[in-house]
């Protein structure tokens, strides 16, 4: 791979080969998954379920609670995925959430406008918010949702437990947090449903019969998805605009669909999840470098969605440049495996790519708009994920 043509913001520190190989087994026994036609056949195997992202918390949960759609596998979860799928089509997306976006990034912009600069990552958890709270349901919080959503997910997570001092405090930390989400928007918002219901995802978790602790776990899952990478992923798109003045012309000047083909392009490039884990409940076949390989049942599977994204195999000839359009990687998988692939691709990849290309659109847009400050850039180890903090941009004046 030619590092010089490498564009990227966001560089991790790779442990696995200097010349990455499809699957491969790792020293800790798991077996790491770096091509794209390999992860692809993990993800959308049916011999695989969900693993990571704290599923071991989910399991201790009661028998009697359901447990969120990110945890659930095989018919329950396809059965779910179903139900939920009208929320979230191309169609719907176009005809009742872009208006809406539409509204909301005009607002956090004005605030822009009238204050002559701000920091980047506020806007962007701003508009992430209000527009998965419609989407969500969660339309009747106290004041104060960006401050209780921002230490629910802070930038760098703890972990529970009571063996130690620190794993006691997040844990006291965790339940808090929780709380007072429940109280102030998830109870709030169930109440006035059960009243009247409308056209989102609470109610139709309402007339499912979920309990109200059900649908605080549905209500966090879809926001970690449609806010935080959301955030995040807008942020990184936006540096790589007000660095690269031929692709901020491109963007600018072209059409929605040459503009969401730069935003497909980069979400491949800088995937605001850059790892996924599958455990396998039978003997699997994945494509490797001589042919299938085996992995066992009951093995951990680790794909490196960055490094797959970026696979010269599938990506062409120069994978870690910017090249809107692509031939390999077009339609629904333009942005390669950034919402991954199979029964848990992401639900809200078309909101999230309109979110953002509506938002930056209205940015660029503004007069003077400029980068005051670069960012600087933080992991979560669990995920993969790229925190972006401290971009601070500036707009001439109203």
């Amino acid at each position: 791979m030619d590092r010089a043509d490498d564009v990227r913001k966001i560089r991790r520190e790779h442990t696995g080969p200097g010349c990455p190989i499809p699957i491969g087994r790792g020293d800790d026994g798991t077996w790491q998954v770096r091509g794209y036609q390999a992860a692809r056949t993990v993800l959308r195997s049916t011999d695989t379920v969900q693993a990571g992202l704290g599923i071991e918390t989910v399991e201790k949960l009661p028998a009697r609670i359901r447990r969120p759609v990110l945890y659930r596998d095989g018919l329950e979860h396809r059965e779910h995925r179903r139900q939920t799928a009208r929320y979230f089509t191309p169609r719907r997306v176009d005809e009742h959430y872009r208006q809406l976006t539409e509204r909301i990034a005009r607002h956090h912009l004005d605030t822009l406008r009238s204050e002559g600069e701000a920091w980047l990552e506020d806007l962007t958890f701003g508009v992430s918010i209000d527009v998965a709270c419609e989407v969500i349901g969660l339309t009747h919080s106290r004041p104060g949702i960006q401050r209780r959503l921002e230490r629910f997910f802070p930038d760098k997570f703890g972990r529970p437990g009571l063996t130690s001092w620190h794993g006691i405090y997040w844990l006291f930390r965790q339940n808090s947090q929780w709380l007072r989400i429940y109280l102030a928007d998830v109870r709030p918002a169930v109440r006035a449903h059960r009243k009247r219901p409308a056209d989102n995802l609470i109610s139709h978790l309402i007339a499912e019969g979920c309990s109200s602790a059900e649908i605080l776990g549905e209500c966090l899952t879809y926001a970690a998805a449609g806010m935080v990478t959301t955030r995040e992923f807008i942020s990184v798109a936006a540096w790589h605009l007000f660095t690269d003045p031929a692709l901020r012309e491109r963007y600018t000047t072209g059409s929605e669909s040459e503009r969401l083909a730069v935003m497909h392009e980069l979400l491949r490039l800088e995937p605001a999840v850059a790892r996924l884990k599958r455990r396998t409940t039978g003997a699997l076949d994945v494509p490797g470098t001589d042919g299938p390989v085996t992995v066992p049942g009951d093995a951990l599977v680790e794909i490196f969605v960055d490094e797959v994204n970026t696979d010269p195999q599938a990506m062409g000839d120069c994978p870690t440049a910017v090249r809107p359009g692509r031939p390999t990687t077009t339609g629904r998988y333009a942005a390669a495996l950034s919402f991954g692939d199979g029964p848990h691709r992401c639900p809200g990849a078309d909101i999230a790519l309109m979110e953002a290309n509506v938002f930056l659109g209205h940015l660029f847009a503004l007069d003077g708009i400029r980068m005051l400050t670069p960012p600087r850039v933080t992991f979560q180890d669990e995920i993969g994920g790229y925190v972006i903090r401290g971009l601070r941009i500036a707009v001439d004046q109203r």
